[in-house]
């Protein structure tokens, strides 16, 4: 969802029971959403500077705790409304999954004529009620040092990274605290410094901990780490590498059948091999030791990247026995849930799969889920154009690199960029060559400020001249081509309504497609094809056991509305072009060899 467009969900559909996640990389854009709704409820503000003392901690803390309020005091309005009305109560309801038993259950109450059973049934509906998550993410690896104002680096409790969960563990919410992006184990043993992580006398976590991994190994290691420390993940989230949103951290060429298949085999482990390190940490760390009456069940499965049908999703629920599923681009085109400007949701609406491309605009390197013709790649060329490439920077929260100054500086800014371009045309390499590192170099764009700035314009805070706008929608957006409400997305999650087309490919056969291409990248860019020859074997081979296995699952019972002869078709493509690829490829080799 990037950093803005998720901003405010909570505040939107937690009072209808719906669990969202809020991106806190961007204290600064956090701190203006929080003067916005202030001034919208009428709520005391005093405002957080940005040097103030521990600000960035202090702005996130501030802003949750009063997401916390609005969300509380809207979901009480609701609990207090009536039964048998059209509102927001009767709409609480209706949104639930066909398969749950409080959905049943306010069945069975409307239904029912009897008017004191209508009343037993109300209250307990009425009691059952629960508001959804505040949950809240922080990118593991964007973890850059603050300086003290004559340049010195402050020590690392004041690290980006760390700032921002001490600013979540700090507020009043309680939720789930979502780690993506990497290991990071500074961040990680900061975790332990915090009582809401840990269980109290009862048995209960206030804040959990939900780990985004890309394979089990990762998922076991991580968990084990954390366990040592008596914090317990409460959910592992899996993700495609590349068939998602936002920044794309691709497998060593697993797809994620693949993935998930593993997962489903050894799933037990994640339970028997950590639940040991938590009983031992509590018994030696923690007055009273474990209690054996607390419940230690095994933590969730979940996943998320590209589902774009009920049947997909009752696929990854059934067969590979995951507890849920997340759902994250389509609601990009849901303004009751997300902050979307109007000419971004346009070029949304109007997106092919042609426009949805894997770009190299993060300063992070890594490869990044785009569409074109965003207001960000606008202003970038315009900047170009004038002989001011990339941006002055106003937020740095992607500072990294260090070739040109001893402070870290973001490869997207002016600064470094300029720097870059000038090495790259005094060095003594072909014309081809210069454009070619040229163009990767300006490539680079102002995530940091562009990824917020389409809630600033959707909520009236700026205008949009003033504005940039990035965004980072998966390539299943393609598929949905209008606004839509809040009802008729979870209809279409839960299989109540249709809102794609029959010949929507299969998610499976989309990330097959997908990493086809990212391999022919990988190989198209290798300098030392000799020496990358059995990296690139092994993410091939990899890649055609993946669609193997995802034959198996195209000559299976399809569930409703699941396109599996779109796997079939994308299979017998994707390994036409893989021999392709690598027949070329091989060639490059004996010649270079």
């Amino acid at each position: 969802m990037g950093t803005g467009h998720s901003i405010d969900s909570p505040i939107r559909v937690a009072p209808y029971g719906i669990n969202s996640v809020i991106s806190i990389v961007d204290d600064l854009l956090v701190e203006r959403i929080r003067k916005h709704y202030s001034k919208v409820f009428d709520l005391p503000y005093t405002n957080i500077p940005r040097n103030a003392e521990d600000g960035r901690a202090r702005r996130i803390t501030a802003y949750l705790d009063m997401v916390q309020d609005l969300v509380q005091q809207k979901f009480e309005e609701i609990k207090a409304q009536p039964f048998f009305e059209d509102n927001e109560k009767a709409r609480y309801f209706e949104m639930l999954p066909d398969s749950s038993d409080l959905r049943r259950l306010y069945l069975k109450l409307m239904g029912t004529q009897d008017a004191d059973d209508a009343d037993v049934l109300s209250e307990r509906l009425t009691e059952q009620m629960r508001m959804g998550s505040i949950d809240v993410n922080i990118m593991a690896k964007v973890d850059g040092f603050s300086y003290t104002n004559n340049g010195q680096p402050m020590t690392s409790e004041f690290s980006d990274g760390s700032a921002a969960l001490r600013g979540y563990a700090n507020s009043k919410v309680s939720s789930s605290l979502i780690l993506s992006a990497g290991f990071n184990p500074r961040l990680y043993n900061y975790l332990a410094e915090f009582e809401d992580f840990y269980r109290d006398i009862k048995g209960n976590i206030k804040k959990k901990i939900i780990l985004k991994v890309s394979d089990f190994r990762s998922a076991l290691i991580q968990g084990k780490y954390l366990a040592k420390k008596g914090l317990e993940v409460f959910e592992y989230r899996i993700e495609s590498g590349l068939n998602c949103g936002g920044h794309a951290f691709a497998s060593d060429g697993y797809l994620l059948p693949a993935l998930l298949k593993e997962f489903k085999e050894k799933r037990e482990m994640l339970s028997s091999a950590i639940q040991p390190l938590i009983e031992s940490f509590y018994e030696e760390n923690r007055e009273g030791g474990f209690d054996p009456s607390w419940d230690m069940n095994e933590p969730r499965l979940t996943v998320q990247g590209g589902i774009g049908t009920h049947g997909e999703a009752e696929r990854l629920l059934k067969d590979f026995y995951m507890d849920a599923t997340g759902w994250g681009s389509p609601f990009l085109m849901v303004p009751e849930a997300t902050t979307v400007d109007e000419p971004t949701m346009k070029l949304l609406q109007d997106a092919k799969e042609e426009d949805l491309y894997l770009s190299g605009v993060s300063p992070l390197g890594v490869p990044f889920n785009n569409v074109r013709n965003t207001g960000s790649e606008k202003w970038h060329k315009e900047r170009i154009e004038k002989g001011k490439p990339g941006s002055p920077c106003p937020k740095g929260f992607l500072e990294s690199n260090t070739e040109f100054t001893e402070n870290p500086i973001c490869t997207a800014s002016t600064q470094y960029q300029l720097l870059k371009i000038n090495q790259i045309n005094e060095s003594d390499v072909s014309d081809e060559q210069k454009e070619k590192a040229r163009n990767k170099v300006l490539d680079k764009a102002c995530l940091c400020d562009h990824l917020g700035n389409g809630a600033l314009i959707s909520l009236g805070i700026l205008k949009e001249h003033r504005a940039p706008q990035a965004i980072c929608p998966g390539p299943n957006i393609a598929w949905f081509d209008r606004q839509y409400s809040l009802r008729e997305m979870t209809d279409h999650i839960y299989g109540r309504q249709n809102l794609v087309p029959d010949e929507r490919p299969h998610m499976f056969a989309k990330e097959m497609t997908m990493y086809v291409d990212y391999l022919e990248e990988l190989v198209d860019q290798s300098e030392d094809p000799v020496t990358d020859m059995k990296s690139l074997t092994r993410f091939k081979n990899n890649l055609v056991k993946g669609m193997e296995y995802c034959e198996e699952i195209a000559t299976s019972e399809p569930y409703e509305g699941e396109n599996l002869s779109s796997i079939l078709r994308t299979v017998e493509e994707q390994q036409a072009r893989l021999q392709s690829i690598f027949e070329k490829f091989e060639e490059i080799v004996l010649v270079a060899g």
